[in-house]
């Protein structure tokens, strides 16, 4: 068309007004069209249009050409083709679809490291908050705005508080479901006094410890934290909190990992701000402690998996333990008034550390966790008679290169044909009581005029064969092997109950394998006995096998000890630091 156009104007004069014309004719276009163009064009396109005026000079463009180019960008068939198109969700399930995914490979990520791997990224909690907010915009599931303010409320409110420091929170959940948080009242206003590790909104990140609550969806809060917890409960869907932000950058959780010595229920326990938020345990799980902030009470999980809850604290649970009511004496109440009797005080002397071993308290331990390994002692702990020395002989008889166990030194004379270093270490009074004093000695005693015990270095002499040194001592000893020195695994054997043990031991004596015969008062006297050591020494055991079939007992034992070498271990943090 410009082709044509050049043949026919001979100069340049006339084609400037024969051109002049056909523009105005084409930017007249029709009525209906031209009406309606301002409305279609989008920004960009109205953007290039006001500049095509400037291309002669700026781009050495001809007039012909520009309004070629602005016919075709005015027209409507172009303006239909660059409408905006609106963008639409394939679906709206996800949530189901990856539910539906990580049953299809559960069995499959057991042997797939690939399977296991996406397994884990699905599972990731912002990767779930990011499936959810999408199938909630997908299905168009909006909520309403919440509710302005007048200005009367603007008033008050902003002579409260500066405008720039207030925020505004959305948050979304479904009815009853926890948002993992607890409240305390400061200075007559709601604060966040804790927030749970692993709940919706340590998820979600947008509040902090010290935000103060203002609102929720336009309602005063108040300052009762119970009523805000029961207004909060009952939402659901969209969340809209006023608060004033801490700005209080909270540290990063330590990796701190307990063993408790105790049964933990927050079901009884009247203490607990929130019995909801309390986590139950039992005595020997491993927890992760993720908040230690507050004195009385920590924030912890199973490292098995499981929600963030409430456990008491060392402190608290120390105070509760220690705490002994004073015994009232009728005899003492006069005029209205309650006379106790005065608590005892005792210096401690070594001597009796048997008896204030018995009131030692024990909450939790630190623990870590380390790669299998063999330990240096196997310390089998039990009343006597339970069967701890048939066991003992029984593991190293299996395996002589793995296990093996001291030579008690003695200060009786070898008697007839009896060489020292076979039964016995044979050392004179003067010598052995002079070692008991630099301690040297595990443990010791006297019998009939002679000293007898086992000394620390022995012990040491068969670790360094490469062998796991078995002991049967007294619980006393434990206090000294519970150490990174030893490294000890103490299993408590139990006595059955009485009953069961009179008969193993008349199955033991018909069978000639015994010839010394226990009386009643005798089996009684060990099943008490074992029962003691339970209570006492308990919070020392890392396995408790009741022998009530000696080849089950060892069965058990000997598939115990061959676990250490195979799995993970949990152990005192003090071994490992």
């Amino acid at each position: 068309m410009v082709t044509a156009m050049e043949d026919s104007c001979p100069n340049g004069a006339q084609e400037e007004e024969e051109v002049r014309p056909l523009g105005q004719h084409a930017m007249e276009g029709p009525p209906a069209v031209r009406s309606t163009q301002g409305a279609e064009t989008s920004g960009a396109m109205q953007q290039v249009l006001d500049n095509v005026g400037e291309l002669p000079t700026s781009a050495g463009a001809k007039d012909i050409d520009l309004l070629f180019l602005r016919g075709i960008m005015e027209s409507p068939i172009a303006q239909e083709q660059l409408e905006e198109v609106k963008l639409e969700a394939v679906q709206d399930n996800n949530v189901e679809l990856v539910t539906e995914i990580l049953g299809d490979i559960n069995n499959l990520k057991v042997k797939d490291d690939s399977a296991a791997e996406l397994s884990r990224i699905l599972q990731e909690p912002h990767f779930q908050s990011l499936l959810e907010a999408h199938d909630m915009v997908a299905s168009k599931c909006y909520e309403a705005p919440p509710p302005t303010e007048t200005a009367n409320d603007a008033a008050v409110n902003s002579a409260l508080m500066q405008a720039d420091a207030v925020r505004m929170i959305g948050i979304r959940k479904k009815a009853g479901e926890p948002l993992g948080v607890t409240f305390r009242v400061e200075k007559d206003d709601l604060v966040i006094a804790r927030i749970l590790h692993g709940g919706m909104i340590d998820r979600q990140g947008l509040l902090h410890v010290g935000d103060i609550i203002k609102e929720v969806n336009g309602k005063d809060v108040g300052n009762n934290p119970t009523e805000l917890q029961e207004m909060l409960k009952d939402c659901s869907g969209g969340i809209t909190l006023k608060i004033l932000p801490s700005y209080r950058d909270a540290p990063a959780p330590p990796q701190v990992y307990v063993r408790p010595y105790f049964d933990y229920d927050p079901a009884n326990d009247s203490l607990i701000p929130c019995r909801e938020a309390g986590m139950a345990f039992k005595k020997g799980d491993i927890l992760q402690i993720v908040n230690r902030e507050d004195p009385n009470w920590w924030q912890a999980c199973h490292v098995v998996g499981g929600a963030t809850g409430l456990i008491p604290s060392q402190f608290l649970e120390e105070k509760r333990k220690a705490f002994v009511p004073r015994d009232l004496d009728g005899s003492g109440i006069l005029c209205g008034t309650l006379a106790g009797k005065k608590k005892k005080k005792m210096m401690y002397l070594t001597a009796k550390n048997a008896e204030f071993d018995r009131h030692e308290l024990q909450i939790y331990e630190e623990v870590a966790k380390v790669p299998a390994f063999q330990r240096k002692t196997l310390v089998l702990i039990g009343a006597q008679g339970v069967g701890r020395r048939s066991l003992k002989n029984r593991l190293m008889v299996l395996h002589p290169t793995r296990f093996g166990t001291t030579i008690p030194y003695t200060s009786r004379r070898p008697r007839d044909e009896e060489l020292g270093g076979n039964s016995y270490h044979f050392t004179s009074r003067t010598e052995m009581e002079a070692d008991v004093k630099a301690g040297r000695f595990l443990e010791h005693g006297e019998y009939d005029g002679n000293l007898y015990g086992t000394k620390i270095d022995s012990i040491h002499e068969v670790v360094a064969m490469g062998r796991t040194c078995i002991l049967d001592v007294n619980p006393q000893a434990l206090k000294v092997l519970k150490t990174a020195e030893f490294m000890p695994y103490v299993v408590f054997i139990g006595a059955p109950d009485f009953d069961t043990l009179k008969a193993m031991h008349k199955a033991v004596v018909d069978a000639g394998l015994t010839t010394k015969q226990l009386t009643d008062v005798d089996l009684r006297k060990t099943v008490d006995e074992s029962a003691r050591i339970q209570r006492a020494y308990c919070h020392y055991f890392d396995l408790t096998i009741i022998n009530d079939n000696l080849d089950k007992a060892f069965e058990t034992l000997q598939a115990a000890v061959d676990k250490l070498c195979s799995e993970p271990q949990w152990v005192p943090v003090n071994w490992v630091y």
